[in-house]
């Protein structure tokens, strides 16, 4: 038999460990509160290896590991091999972004994880390569969605003030990661 001291504390625990697995579950703020649908799926198109996966990931606020898994595969490093997590986060983004947007096509990947080397190499030649990029740590994408203009894609992405936002019109994407927002 368990104190009265000793069964508050765990009643007090177990509520604590609760509120916090639920708000876990629960969207990560601002636009993305407003409608939070009972399951999230994305349709996503490597356009590097021509893979692609359509997937329910998130189904009343559980994350599906063998989807994030599937997700990570066709995100990898197509340079390398390599396979990284992909944070969750930034599957809810872009599979509320293509609800909003009313997108009937996958995302059209450039470039999801990066391996610190293809990283390093990357921003050896180019400027706009950041050398601590989101990419290296699987909360960031370069994408486009082939049916809708990607400055409407762009202005959602800082409409939902959900992380950085970065408009490559010359190379036909949008980046977009889940730090913190910023746009350029």
């Amino acid at each position: 038999a368990f104190s009265l001291f000793e069964t508050l504390s765990r009643r007090t625990a177990l509520l604590g460990l609760g509120a916090a697995a639920a708000s876990l579950a629960l969207p990560i703020g601002g636009a993305e509160a407003a409608t939070v649908p009972a399951a999230r799926k994305i349709a996503l198109k490597n356009l590097h290896t021509g893979e692609g996966c359509k997937v329910v990931f998130e189904e009343a606020g559980r994350f599906d590991p063998r989807a994030l898994d599937e997700i990570a595969h066709v995100l990898r490093d197509h340079r390398t091999g390599e396979v990284a997590p992909i944070d969750p986060k930034l599957m809810r983004l872009l599979a509320d972004l293509r609800r909003t947007l009313e997108a009937s096509q996958p995302f059209h990947v450039y470039s999801g994880y990066r391996s610190p080397k293809t990283n390093a190499m990357l921003a050896n030649k180019s400027s706009g390569v950041a050398k601590k990029s989101f990419h290296m740590r699987g909360m960031a994408i370069d994408c486009y969605l082939p049916d809708v203009p990607l400055k409407t894609l762009h202005k959602a992405a800082l409409k939902a003030k959900r992380g950085g936002v970065g408009l490559y019109t010359g190379s036909g994407f949008v980046h977009l990661d889940v730090g913190p927002p910023r746009s350029w």
